[in-house]
């Protein structure tokens, strides 16, 4: 899994962390179980306080993406990665039914953007 941060984004770092690792687990490249990569290892990784690693694993945990346990680190919850998947296929038929009426990428990205607004 490869995080890259943007110290100069308005998002925070931790927000951002939560992210990297939120859509290596949509992505599939973190699986239920697995576990992520300890909160200091990560930190000296990236040259972050550890108490930002651990603000990202904590919002993480508070999604139900992952379960953080004591002298095991965080790891992915079966949850977490279940219900990313259920958004994949949501969206794999959401995708279908556009094609199907002929709206092209473009038109459905702006339907998902009015949506979101």
């Amino acid at each position: 899994m490869l995080i890259r941060l943007d110290p100069a984004s308005a998002e925070p770092l931790f927000a951002q962390l939560a992210g990297a690792v939120r859509g290596a687990i949509a992505r599939g490249e973190l699986t239920a179980g697995e576990r992520l990569p300890s909160a200091r290892e990560l930190a000296e990784s990236l040259g972050l306080n550890v108490h930002t690693v651990l603000h990202g694993y904590q919002l993480l945990r508070d999604e139900g993406l992952v379960e953080l346990r004591r002298g095991r680190g965080a790891v992915v919850t079966e949850a977490g990665a279940s219900g990313l998947a259920r958004l994949r296929e949501a969206v794999a038929g959401v995708v279908a039914e556009a094609r199907r009426l002929g709206l092209g990428a473009d038109e459905l990205t702006a339907l998902i953007r009015r949506e979101f607004s």
